[in-house]
């Protein structure tokens, strides 16, 4: 699978680990940066990181910052991602199995290597279920803001 991956200063080590073990298990992964543990703005690198998805470059991506949360505001930017923030497997299953989530956002300061591990193995091996979901993913990409204040 073709994997990109994204992160501030503050989740660079994880970053870098989470490649690497990705590469090992034979994914094509595509570090979109940052190159070095300097001080870096996260958005910078969530919206790269929206642009690859959106490219169609990546199959799946990761974004990881501090705490997740501000990367994951960044990827969510773009109308064609769906980005989750997660801390453990079963949220990322269900990003991917309701939400048709197509990258996942983990916050490096609060989510061990291990952990981070679990949680991308069940992003990426867990399919999306459809179905009745469906309807509410395609809602995610094409809001009809004016319908709600009625």
């Amino acid at each position: 699978m073709r994997i990109a991956i994204a992160s501030d200063h503050a989740a660079f080590d994880l970053k870098a680990a989470l490649a690497a073990w990705l590469r090992e298990a034979g994914h094509d992964v595509a570090d979109l940066g940052p190159h070095s543990a300097d001080r870096v703005d996260y958005p910078d690198f969530g919206y790269a990181l929206a642009d690859a998805m959106a490219s169609g470059s990546a199959e799946r991506g990761i974004a990881l910052c501090g705490s997740g949360v501000g990367i994951s505001i960044s990827v969510n930017r773009h109308p064609a991602v769906r980005c989750a923030l997660v801390g453990e497997p079963l949220s990322a299953a269900l990003a991917r199995e309701h939400n048709d989530a197509n990258v996942i956002a983990l916050g490096a300061r609060l989510t061990g290597e291990d952990m981070a591990k679990a949680c991308v193995t069940a992003f990426l091996t867990t399919d999306f279920a459809g179905g009745r979901h469906s309807g509410r993913v395609e809602k995610l990409s094409h809001p009809q803001f004016e319908e709600l204040v009625k």
